[in-house]
């Protein structure tokens, strides 16, 4: 609580709907199981029934449900100062950002970059030079020279493009025809921020940042695709948004962004068989492994949902134990029952 205001400050931002506070914490109300934003304009509890938590996440982990009025929940979303920048770069990723160009633009340069550390754990300049190389590596696989490419990409000097290529790609711009790069992006979910990552055919990634796995799902990615995972767009990061949008405010239940699952033969023929759980309904590690004719593999098949890397869309959280208990979720149970309430409270809508 040392990160927080004192609950003075904080319980009188309740009540005066302070706005400058929103989402920096989050009021959590004992009698009635809510919790709530400070701008929230429902009836005020008493001081002696609130508690207080730094995120979303936290109180959902203590049991509290996202207020209906304030809708807690939906704070989670790209600034629009950080879209436009975005936007620009998307437009053009060679575009030149210095701090002049950004308070023309009418954002504060130290606010941008104090959103890039705290979101995306890097700056902002260091996000733009991994976007622009992504640019750069899909040119030189479409066959453009390296020398053509470098001074394109503003820099002065062959040597200096090559080095910082080398330096974060692992292998140098002549091999890009043949070497692979997986591009990846945070993305933003009610239940807390994830990675997305993506090959030309679809997603391959999508994990809570905060799981203990995460590092070692990167390294198996590159790994097994002979490639190196960076920041970077994707025409799918945008439909995958867009749908997990949806999905989170109980408006899709079927998923269409493209996926591409890495994994061992049998770990791929358990996560197919996971895409036929319908969704709100939920099957036993034992009912899954009788749905691939392997019986006596259920230990087998729980350790493969357990290294599934593309969770929600292929739902290993519809996994259950035989006794109807929530087991095995790396994401965190609180998430896995999050999700089940979700699609169980919503599948009457479809």
């Amino acid at each position: 609580m040392k990160t927080l205001p004192t609950p003075k400050v904080m319980y009188n931002a309740l009540l005066n709907k302070d706005s400058s506070y929103d989402g920096l914490f989050f009021i959590a109300v004992k009698t009635t199981g809510i919790f709530c934003r400070t701008i929230c304009t429902a009836k005020k509890p008493k001081q002696e029934n609130v508690e207080f938590y730094k995120t979303a996440d936290d109180a959902l982990k203590f049991g509290y449900r996202p207020c209906k009025v304030c809708k807690p929940l939906n704070i989670y979303d790209k600034p629009e100062f950080v879209k436009r920048v975005l936007e620009e770069i998307e437009k053009d990723p060679f575009v030149r950002l210095n701090q002049r160009k950004i308070m023309d633009m009418g954002i504060n340069p130290h606010t941008l970059a104090r959103w890039f550390k705290k979101n995306l754990n890097m700056t902002f300049s260091g996000y733009h030079k991994m976007i622009r190389l992504n640019k750069v590596y899909g040119n030189l696989r479409e066959g453009q020279k390296v020398t053509e490419t470098a001074f394109d990409s503003g820099y002065e000097s062959l040597s200096g493009f090559s080095d910082f290529f080398k330096k974060t790609t692992g292998f140098s711009p002549s091999q890009s025809t043949y070497k692979n790069i997986v591009v990846a992006e945070r993305i933003v979910t009610p239940i807390g921020p994830m990675l997305a990552a993506a090959t030309d055919k679809g997603i391959c990634l999508l994990e809570f940042v905060d799981r203990r796995m995460l590092q070692n799902q990167i390294l198996s990615l590159e790994r097994r695709l002979k490639a190196k995972v960076i920041p970077g767009t994707s025409p799918f990061f945008k439909q995958l948004d867009k749908e997990m949008k949806e999905y989170f405010e109980g408006k899709r239940k079927d998923f269409t962004v493209p996926v591409d699952p890495v994994g061992t033969d049998f770990q791929t023929k358990v996560w197919k068989e996971l895409m036929n759980i319908p969704y709100g309904k939920t099957v036993s590690y034992q009912t899954q492994a009788n749905n691939i004719k392997m019986p006596k593999a259920v230990r087998a098949v729980a350790n493969a949902n357990g290294f599934n890397k593309i969770s929600v869309i292929i739902p290993c959280h519809r996994v259950i134990g035989s006794n109807g208990t929530l087991t095995g979720y790396g994401g965190g149970l609180h998430r896995k029952k999050f999700l089940l309430d979700l699609e169980q409270n919503t599948s009457k809508l479809f």
